[in-house]
Order: structure tokens, then C-alpha cells, then sequence
């Protein structure tokens, strides 16, 4: 692994100093290329997916899995959209002149070589690939077994582009050893490896935070709430609702529990029962969310809880102070949005609810790098240092100073 690794921090070098032209060109080269492969790609995505049927996997990861025609296109339109983006290395971030006459810019520039642990989703191989190309980086990328005839085929199609265009292959690369003990060394190598990016379940999480030698940026659970204010707007109430748990219950962005104010649950509840139940979605609810629909009780244990699956808590309170305690609370940083047509209370919601994305009167779903603009991301930060929220190309630089003196001595 370290002379693997060592060959990766080498073309970090080489891939930090491209040009824009040169990047732009390389990546809509890759976007024709999944296009061109598609049915090669999708061919090692069904032995995946048939693996994965075989051992059972819930269908919230099966629909994670797959790939089909239309989601290669959406692979390709990303890294298209990435390579659209503005150039984000060697952008003057700030600049002064000090009482010695020195000429100070802040520059940002690549942050290295980093390594993504990832599970289930194999456009992620090519959507992070992309992002840390772009941003002149180089990635090492380790996948789910799950997905593992997948991921080798995007990047066998990723790294073909890279030779044809006479760029080192290791840009772009798979942890040759991609059992436990492999991701136990990866983030251990601070020698070789800037930064550590894992996204998946929560215990790969902690193992990683925990471990790694590598500064992380974690891309932690989703628990999403969305507050029914008593000022919400009775005509957007179910649509947000049912969009945010409905749309795809499998993914971080997704609702986990429904907050609605005493004073507006008596009228919009049974509308709401009936809309979930068309969706088939399983409603847990708090002792005063029972008087007026049936529900499975919700217990403590059930707002700590990422369902990943069909299953929503619905909870009364008594106003948006209540709300935004039960957040702080329960909530993980994710996305959490209000539904309210008071300004007043939208501005206190947004301003103290503390997450990586805050709403008003829109669904959670939106909580993602397509959907920001930037094309695809890397994850979803739950960190507050460096990046938080749509991890994009801007999130996989730093910087550094550059002095012009004219023989200044201190």
C-alpha cells in the first residue's frame, strides 16, 4: 500500500499544476466515455446487484446499487456540469498590503491526495473522481464490496480517459486492498494522504473518526425534520411533507420526523394520515399525534433513529421554541426546514437551528450538490470545520499565502 500510495502523492504534483482547459477537456471526455460504456458498466452493476439480492441486502441499499441507463446519464451529466463549474484552484480569496510593503494574496490550491470511503452507491466513484480532478486533486477511492464489480468498471472507464489524454492513471485509483484491514491502513498513511472523506453507516463513521491519523471531514447520519409552523401554508404542507419522506426514503436528506404546531395539528393530521397512506409510509406518533390519527407509538429511541426506510415519527409541540429544542436534540446537522409563512419565525428558525442547511418552505430532498448547482459532491458535511453541507470543488481546496516583497528584511 505505500508504494501505491507514494505513486499517488507523486501525481498529486502533476495533477494540482493542470490547466483549466486541459481539466474541462478531460472530464467531458470521461462524461462521453460513460455514455460510450454505458451497457459494459451496467453489465457489472447486475452482478452486483444479483450478489446483492442473494445476500439479502434491505431495498433502501438495493436502490442505492443500481445503475440503469438513465442513471449513467445522470453520471455523465454531472461530470459535464462539474467540468461547467468555475475554476477553483488559483482564485485570490483575499489580498492586502502590509505597512512593510509586502503584497499579501491568499490563493487557494489543491489539497493533495485524498482517500473516500464510500458505500452502496457506484456513482459516487465517478461523481467524487470528477470533483477531486476538477478541484486538481488526486483520489483514492474505496468502495462497498457490495458495489465492487461496479466501482472497477467506472474506474477501469475514468482511467482509459486519463491515458488517452497522456495523464498519470494513478489520478484516479482504487485501494488495491479493500478488506477492513485495507481501510485501517489507508487512514493511518499521513504521510501520503491529506485528507480522509468517509460516507456511509454510522459505525464506519465513528471507526474512522476515531482512528484515522488523516485529518476526516465525516459525512454523518441524516436525521431531517421538517416543523408544520401554525402559520404554514395548509396548501404546501402535504406536498413538502410526503416529497421529503416519500420521494426516496433511502437517502440522508430524507425526513425522519414531522414537528407540527398544537395549534395547526387538529386540521391538517388526518390530511396528512391519508396522504401517507397512499405512499404506504409506516406514521409513529407522539401520545398527543394518537388522539387524533392511528399511529404506532414513538418512543425516545425512534427520534434518534436514520430509518433509511418508508417510516416516519410525526410529534406535536407546542411552538417553534419546542421545535427548535427538540432539533438541537435529536438532530444530527443535516438539513432541517420550517414550514411558515410568518417571517418572524422563519428568521428565528433559520438563524438558531444549528445544520448544515436550513429551509423555509421547501423540501429536505434539495439537500444535495446536483440540486446546489455543483454538479454532484463529494457528501453531505456534518462537520463545522472545513467544509459543511453539498461538499463541491470549492470544499477540495485550502490555500496558502503568497508574499511579493521588493527586499523587505524584518
Amino acid at each position: 500500500m505505500q508504494t501505491f500510495l507514494e505513486e499517488a502523492k507523486r501525481t498529486s504534483r502533476t495533477i494540482a499544476n493542470l490547466s483549466t482547459a486541459v481539466k474541462n477537456k478531460v472530464l467531458n471526455d470521461m462524461a462521453d466515455a460513460l455514455m460510450h460504456h454505458c451497457d459494459f458498466i451496467i453489465e457489472h452493476n447486475q452482478k452486483d446487484m444479483s450478489n446483492a439480492i442473494l445476500n439479502n441486502l434491505d431495498d433502501a441499499l438495493l436502490d442505492r446499487l443500481l445503475l440503469t441507463g438513465d442513471r449513467v446519464q445522470g453520471m455523465s451529466d454531472a461530470i459535464r456540469q462539474i467540468a461547467s463549474q468555475m475554476e477553483p484552484v488559483g482564485r485570490i480569496l483575499d489580498g492586502w498590503v502590509t505597512k512593510d510593503g509586502l503584497n499579501i494574496q491568499k490563493v487557494s490550491i489543491p489539497i493533495g491526495v485524498i482517500g473516500i470511503i464510500y458505500e452502496s452507491r457506484p456513482n459516487v466513484t465517478s461523481d467524487t473522481a470528477a470533483l477531486c480532478f476538477k478541484s486538481g486533486n488526486v483520489c483514492v477511492l474505496k468502495g462497498g464490496k457490495e458495489a465492487e464489480h461496479s466501482n472497477k468498471a467506472i474506474a477501469v472507464v475514468l482511467k482509459e480517459v486519463l491515458a488517452k489524454n497522456k495523464l498519470p492513471e494513478q489520478a484516479i485509483s482504487l485501494l488495491p486492498d479493500s478488506s477492513r484491514e485495507g481501510v485501517a491502513k489507508l487512514i493511518k498513511q499521513d504521510k501520503f494522504v491529506d485528507l480522509i472523506v468517509p460516507r456511509g453507516g454510522e459505525e464506519l463513521i465513528k471507526y474512522v473518526s476515531k482512528n484515522s491519523s488523516i485529518p476526516v471531514i465525516k459525512h454523518d447520519k441524516g436525521l431531517c425534520h421538517i416543523f408544520v409552523d401554525k402559520d404554514a401554508a395548509p396548501a404546501k404542507i402535504i406536498d413538502i411533507a410526503i416529497n421529503a419522506k416519500c420521494q426516496r426514503p433511502g437517502v440522508c436528506n430524507s425526513m425522519e420526523t414531522l414537528l407540527i404546531h398544537e395549534d395547526i395539528a387538529p386540521y391538517i393530521l388526518h390530511g396528512l394520515e391519508d396522504a401517507f397512506s397512499e405512499y404506504g409510509t409506516i406514521l409513529k406518533g407522539c401520545a398527543e399525534t394518537l388522539k387524533f390519527i392511528k399511529a404506532i407509538p414513538a418512543t425516545l429511541e425512534d427520534y434518534d433513529t436514520e430509518y433509511l426506510a418508508n417510516i416516519l415519527n410525526i410529534k406535536i409541540v407546542k411552538n417553534v421554541e419546542e421545535a427548535i429544542v427538540h432539533i438541537q436534540r435529536h438532530g444530527s446537522g443535516h438539513s432541517e426546514s420550517i414550514l411558515s409563512e410568518n417571517y418572524t419565525t422563519v428568521n428565528k428558525f433559520l438563524n438558531e437551528v444549528d445544520a448544515a442547511c436550513v429551509y423555509a418552505n421547501a423540501s429536505t430532498r434539495f439537500t444535495d450538490g446536483g440540486a446546489f448547482g455543483l454538479g454532484a459532491e463529494v457528501g453531505i458535511s456534518t462537520n463545522k470545520l472545513h467544509s459543511r453541507g453539498p461538499m463541491g470543488i470549492n470544499d477540495l481546496t485550502t490555500f496558502k499565502y503568497k508574499i511579493y516583497g521588493s527586499g523587505q528584511i524584518r
